[in-house]
């Protein structure tokens, strides 16, 4: 179990308070960003976090392969412990190799059927249930319609998991709201709990909260990506 003064210490913490607690079980969250900046370290930072906590991420990529996520994680995880002077390193890595599974599929084949059956089958062959899941290159917005985004969080819901996934910003012709929120996600508000944008700057990359649950008034979060670790820190 890691440390209590660990966890508080974390930026995530930050982050989640920002959120009023963080995207919740059953929630559908979104990250967005230029191509390229930094979504997919953004959320395996988060998916990191939860596996320091003892939870379980299932890790879901159409872009990947399972070897090139692997080392992602795991030089996140090493950052991650670094940062926080986590001792224990082979025990930690190897826990949170036991509560986290890598699928990779092919983009066209991809439905919520065969995301839906992964998961049955993990919990059936292992007593897998995931707290978190990441979608990673899935569902594409352009592409996608509304009763595949209630599917998904109706899937949320049955596992009592927050899930999250991205989408890309600033393709040429792409229209926006008055949020700077792509119209292809901005249609499926209503069933996306949090939007975050990760915003390039000079030396780093701002973490700019869109949407916080039902809050009429988003948070002013002053965090950032650090661009050589790409681990969440304060501005």
């Amino acid at each position: 179990m890691v440390e209590h003064d660990m966890i508080q210490r974390s930026p995530v913490r930050v982050f989640e308070r920002a959120l009023g607690g963080g995207l919740g079980p059953g929630n559908l969250g979104v990250t967005l960003s230029r191509k390229g900046v930094g979504k997919t370290a953004f959320l395996i930072g988060l998916a990191v976090d939860h596996l320091l906590q003892g939870r379980k991420v299932l890790y879901i990529s159409t872009k990947e392969s399972v070897e090139h996520i692997n080392d992602f994680f795991e030089q996140i995880f090493h950052a991650t412990a670094s940062t926080l002077n986590l001792d224990q390193i082979p025990q930690r890595l190897l826990r949170m190799e036991r509560n986290r599974h890598i699928h990779v599929y092919n983009r066209k084949l991809f439905s919520l059927e065969k995301l839906e059956q992964s998961v049955a089958f993990l919990k059936d062959a292992a007593g897998f249930v995931p707290d978190m899941v990441i979608l990673d290159g899935t569902p594409r917005f352009e592409n996608t319609e509304e009763w595949e985004i209630e599917g998904l969080s109706k899937l949320a819901t049955e596992w009592g998991a927050e899930v999250w996934t991205s989408s890309n910003t600033h393709r040429e012709g792409q229209e926006m709201d008055e949020r700077g929120v792509p119209t292809t996600v901005a249609r499926f508000d209503q069933q996306l709990a949090v939007i975050v944008n990760l915003c390039p700057e000079n030396d780093h990359i701002k973490v700019r909260i869109v949407k916080e649950h039902a809050s009429a008034e988003v948070p002013n979060l002053q965090m950032e990506l650090d661009p050589k670790t790409m681990l969440l820190r304060w501005r």
